[in-house]
């Protein structure tokens, strides 16, 4: 479909000749890519198709741009075909050759970006850059054979007619025309020029306000539409299976209800089979006659409208509303979009003492529940267990001639069960044991344990209460580890109208000051490691927030890199080191586009939002490439300043809204895409507003540096 999109598109400008050249391109491209991927091991799946969708808009780049200039040369009549189109390739080679290294350089540098995203995220900048290799190699070799074949072809047909026709003068075109009445103001104009400037950097700085209020929002990866989710029942710990059951069982009864489930099925005192999102939470290590799950399974989302987020969010409420009924934890889990992570939001308490540890995790839970848009509010501290603890009186056993060992042998056999033999039958393949103990009912209190007899060796039978004494306790909770230091954990998820991590993190930590804490002791914040000590409390933010703060801060460091390749490919290429400034000014104007695009379609801010961001330094440097090195060809030319810029901006305005529009078109496939909405976004708003601005921009700026140096 984007290949389609893009090629009727060509062939809207430049005709059926053009867009059948442009589109040759394409499948040889795609072609070699997918040969590529073969050696490098990846699959056919979502994220390499995505690749290559991706870039199907910026692979025709390089053969838009040859073919374009033959077609302009062919049209001009003042070389013959052969020459007109070394000439035409010639004159926009090695340009196109510095473009596309250029947004090689945006591109490749995601590819390092580590922690868990790293593999997941790695195939869209090794294809992309894969893919841009050879469409260069297209475009240098097949494009300008089959535009010398299509487009030449054009011209001999009806010869007579068209040596009749004279091509209109440059300065007599519409493009032309309408260029230099809207650039000429600025150029003759010094306060013009400057009200321009300063206007668009109050334009581009009043975007980021959008982000400070949160119209737009910053997440990790938006939620996928799934055909599943799951639900948790933790119930305290002591309640009996049967009970878990129960409360199971009416929670199943009321999904069973919502037309968009399917079928579900209910694993009570075990976990269900391992899924994806079981990974990291360990789902499958959960069993006890306090636990339950339930998997349930949506009608096909090709059935439904609903995303499986909204059906997962709609059902939550009514289903807590039943599980506080029975002091049950209700959770309901949706398979991640990316890598599965313990949860949204997960908080680690550390510190020198366990119990104080407990103390400061129950006031951030306190906390956390009641920030807005968390919810399923969990900790990993099981609730007070009262533990009965049977101490026998050595001299009273002694004194009815009863051994300690036989009082402990019978208690335990009556309460947990005695092998005291086999069952033989001759029918039966495995040998059957038999168990002696006590009947559920005959050991569901303490009074039932001590009326238990014990049989002295002169048959006397003595209550066991008459031996031991029983003392009341609560059970030691289980200490969590996480490299060796002893953590508690906060465990929450996001939904509701702000569903990232970042703003409840930010909300919270604002609060931390109010955690009560021993004297003598202070409560630090870490992001992105544990603390080195436990000699004092600390909380370390985990969960998705980890995987957000590694991406965005990798995704910042790539694109540093990506601006000081860039940098120095066009210092090496126009011997300047002030030329590169201008032509990396085009890239911050994309962020107008970007941010409104987000605001408008009321999406995320997410990672493939800044993937498309990168993506774009590199293709609004390219066309910065080409409108300047057009600038010098005609000065080189003799072309006085002003006449060279408006030349040049004019004769390059169709390559770059050919370029732009297919990169725009070729996105517009992947919009509606749960996950790479913003990927979309980011090329689609980024590409118009830049493409705009940057034909105005970047020959405004490049005309005020040359102004003294050029008479």
């Amino acid at each position: 479909m984007a290949i389609i999109v893009v090629t009727l598109f060509v062939m809207l400008a430049m005709g059926w000749r053009g867009g059948l050249v442009v589109f040759l391109s394409v499948p040889v491209t795609f072609a070699l890519t997918l040969f590529a991927y073969y050696f490098l091991g990846y699959t056919l799946n979502r994220i390499t198709l995505f690749a290559l969708v991706f870039v199907t808009g910026i692979v025709v780049d390089d053969s838009i741009v040859i073919a374009e200039n033959m077609h302009r040369h062919f049209k001009m009549k003042k070389l013959p075909p052969l020459q007109a189109a070394l000439y035409a390739i010639n004159e926009v080679g090695n340009p196109t050759i510095l473009a596309t290294l250029t947004v090689i350089a945006a591109v490749l540098p995601m590819a390092f970006v580590s922690g868990m995203m790293g593999p997941y995220m790695s195939p869209m900048p090794i294809g992309a850059s894969i893919a841009m290799i050879f469409s260069l190699l297209v475009a240098l070799t097949l494009t300008p054979y089959f535009g010398y074949l299509f487009l030449r072809h054009k011209e001999k047909k009806g010869e007579g007619h068209e040596r009749e026709e004279k091509e209109p003068d440059l300065h007599e075109t519409k493009i032309y025309k309408l260029y230099a009445k809207i650039v000429t103001p600025f150029l003759e104009n010094r306060k013009r020029r400057w009200t321009f400037m300063i206007g668009l950097t109050v334009v581009l700085l009043g975007s980021f306000v959008l982000f400070y209020t949160k119209s737009v929002p910053v997440k990790m990866l938006p939620f996928d539409n799934k055909n599943e989710f799951q639900v948790v029942i933790d119930m305290p710990e002591g309640t009996t299976l049967e009970r878990t059951a129960a409360v199971a069982k009416e929670l199943a009864v009321y999904i069973s209800r919502n037309d968009k489930v399917k079928n579900y099925q209910t694993y009570v005192g075990t976990s269900a089979p391992i899924s994806f999102n079981g990974l990291v939470r360990h789902y499958d290590m959960r069993m006890g006659d306090n636990v339950a799950d339930i998997q349930v399974n949506l009608v096909d989302k090709g059935e439904r409208k609903e995303q499986s987020h909204d059906i997962a969010t709609s059902v939550r409420a009514d289903l807590q509303a039943i599980g506080k009924k029975y002091n049950a934890n209700v959770k309901v889990v949706e398979v991640p979009p990316g890598p599965p992570v313990m949860s949204t939001i997960a908080a680690e308490i550390y510190g020198p003492d366990y119990k104080q540890q407990i103390y400061v995790a129950k006031q951030v839970r306190d906390m956390l529940a009641s920030t807005e848009n968390v919810v399923d509010v969990d900790w990993s501290v099981e609730d007070a267990q009262t533990e009965y603890k049977f101490g026998v009186d050595k001299d009273k056993a002694m004194k009815l001639g009863i051994p300690n060992a036989q009082v402990v042998q019978n208690m335990y056999a009556a309460l947990s069960g005695m092998s005291v033999g086999v069952l033989h039958q001759p029918s039966t393949v495995n040998q059957v044991g038999i168990v002696l103990q006590l009947s559920e009912k005959e050991k569901s209190s303490i009074e039932d344990v001590l009326s238990m007899k014990v049989v002295n060796q002169r048959g006397m039978a003595i209550p066991v209460g008459d031996l031991v004494k029983v003392t009341e306790d609560e059970k030691e909770k289980s200490i969590h580890r996480k490299d060796q230091k002893r953590v508690v954990y906060v465990l929450t998820e996001v939904a509701g109208s702000l569903e990232s991590p970042i703003y409840p993190i930010t909300e919270v930590s604002d609060k931390l000051s109010q955690v009560k804490l021993p004297e003598g002791y202070t409560l630090s914040e870490e992001y992105s490691e544990q603390p080195k000590y436990e000699d004092n409390f600390a909380l370390k933010w985990d969960g998705e927030w980890q995987i957000t703060y590694e991406v965005f801060r990798d995704l910042g460091l790539a694109f540093l890199f990506v601006l000081i390749i860039i940098y120095v490919l066009i210092v090496a290429w126009f011997q300047n080191f002030i030329t590169p400034l201008v032509q990396l000014a085009a890239i911050p104007l994309s962020l107008i586009g970007i941010i409104f695009g987000h605001w408008i379609m009321g999406a995320y801010f997410s990672a493939p939002s800044m993937i498309g961001f990168i993506a774009l330094a590199g293709i609004m440097v390219r066309n910065s490439v080409l409108l300047i090195d057009f600038i010098d060809i005609r000065l080189k030319d003799g072309i006085p300043l002003k006449q060279a810029v408006i030349e040049a901006g004019a004769v390059r305005t169709t390559p770059i809204i050919l370029t732009a529009g297919g990169v725009v078109l070729g996105a517009i496939v992947i919009l509606f895409d749960p996950i790479f909405q913003g990927l979309a976004i980011s090329l689609m708003g980024g590409t118009i507003t830049s493409t705009v601005l940057t034909l105005i921009v970047v020959p405004l700026l490049y005309y005020k540096m040359l102004k003294k140096k050029v008479k």
